[in-house]
């Protein structure tokens, strides 16, 4: 079985991924898919092993951009240092942000084996070159079932299912209006959602070399006066409800036995209920090793909320262009307990 878990940036899957990866049975695959060249991670042309490898290893230049001007990014678990290969200066693989870097304590040398392992495989499609990718993360940490999830995969489901056809999808969405102010507060997030409707609305999906060219082109640091703007909290809830409505629409093709959905403030308000549904549709075992204890220890409270502090003007901007999204969530019939 292919399992997902999918949502919107900053909606809770990052917390839900280091749950479900408390499971012995499970290697949570974090941050794969989504920092993949646009252009060519779908594509349904064979590629031989060479290529598989080159494509999952290129440095994403928004994290370059953001690192090599000092700016944290969470999700980036990379071990900087003077041990370390790479330094936040460098082009940082896009293997290495985070998906191997959360499953070894060594993760260059990881690095090395995984990309041995890519180049050694025959010619085929880009599905097969995953699971057997998936498949080989899986044995090598010691676990029995792969789960990956990316930030913002909900804009991609049409493709994972196209790809995977009969992938299980984990759908965890959050309240819109918290989780497009927490796209603002993240610098590589918000770099991207600025970038991306400045430069490329309405044009085919970028290719890095495409996005390494904002930078290159950028001979007075514009990109580094993009990282100090605080756009309207509005831009932001519309870039919420478009990945909603976008994505929602994608998961009604979906067979609704193959799809689930978890609020994360429910994931917040009663832990060991939701990650036994969880559990249940992804067929693990909820008492494997005493996990859920331990996902249940990685709460750490609920977020304060960040719309309860906005100017009312700007408040009710938000509220206005996060209204669709939610509502959008409210019609589907499963989306247990969502208020618009």
């Amino acid at each position: 079985m292919d399992r997902f878990v999918v949502g919107t940036g900053r909606c809770g899957s990052t917390l839900l991924s280091q749950m479900l990866g408390e499971s012995p049975e499970v290697t949570s695959i974090f941050e794969f898919f989504n920092g993949l060249d646009m252009t060519r991670r779908f594509s349904e042309e064979p590629v031989s092993g060479e290529e598989f490898a080159d494509l999952v290893s290129q440095p994403h230049p928004f994290v370059t951009m953001v690192l090599s001007r000092g700016y944290a990014v969470p999700e980036i678990v990379y071990p900087f240092g003077p041990e370390s290969r790479y330094q936040r200066s460098d082009g940082l693989p896009w293997l290495l942000v985070s998906a191997l870097s959360r499953l070894s304590d060594a993760p260059d040398a990881f690095f090395d084996a995984a990309l041995a392992f890519a180049r050694s495989q025959p010619t085929r499609p880009l599905r097969e070159h995953y699971r057997a990718f998936f498949d080989w993360l899986t044995e090598r940490t010691g676990g029995r079932v792969w789960i990956e999830r990316s930030g913002s995969s909900i804009d991609y489901v049409a493709q994972l299912k196209a790809l995977f056809p009969a992938a299980r999808f984990v759908h965890i969405h959050r309240d819109g209006r918290e989780a497009a102010l927490s796209i603002r507060e993240h610098h590589a997030f918000r770099l991207a959602v600025t970038l991306s409707t400045a430069h490329l609305r309405g044009e085919e999906p970028p290719s890095l070399d495409e996005l390494r060219g904002l930078e290159s082109a950028d001979g007075d640091d514009a990109i580094g006066r993009q990282l100090k703007l605080r756009p309207d909290a509005a831009h932001f809830g519309a870039w919420w409800t478009r990945q909603i409505e976008q994505g929602m629409a994608a998961l009604a093709e979906i067979d609704p036995g193959n799809q689930l959905e978890v609020r994360f403030e429910a994931l917040l308000e009663r832990p060991d209920a939701e990650l036994r549904r969880i559990a249940a549709f992804f067929e693990l075992d909820p008492s494997a090793g005493g996990w859920i204890d331990r996902a249940r220890a990685l709460i750490s409270g609920r977020p304060e909320p960040r719309r309860e502090k906005l100017p009312p003007d700007e408040r009710a901007r938000l509220e206005a262009a996060c209204r669709p999204g939610m509502e959008r969530l409210v019609r589907t019939k499963n989306a247990e307990g969502v208020q618009a």
